[in-house]
């Protein structure tokens, strides 16, 4: 299973926003709601979501078995 709730605390930790993220660096509020229901993302975006935050991909999600 994924989970991106290392996402909501790396994004809480930095000086960014769900509207920073949507108004500033074009990250679609789609994209916003699949984090918030941790639904599948593209590897691409996971990378940009990184260098927004600086941050590194487990700062971002995490796989866990089911």
């Amino acid at each position: 299973m994924i989970d991106y709730s290392p996402f909501w605390d790396t994004l809480h930790k930095s000086d960014e926003t769900t509207y920073s993220l949507i108004k500033k660096h074009r990250i679609s509020s789609a994209t916003i709601d699949k984090l918030r229901k941790n639904k599948p993302l593209n590897i691409t975006t996971i990378v940009d979501l990184c260098r927004i935050l600086n941050c590194k991909i487990e700062d971002i999600v995490l796989y866990r078995e089911d």
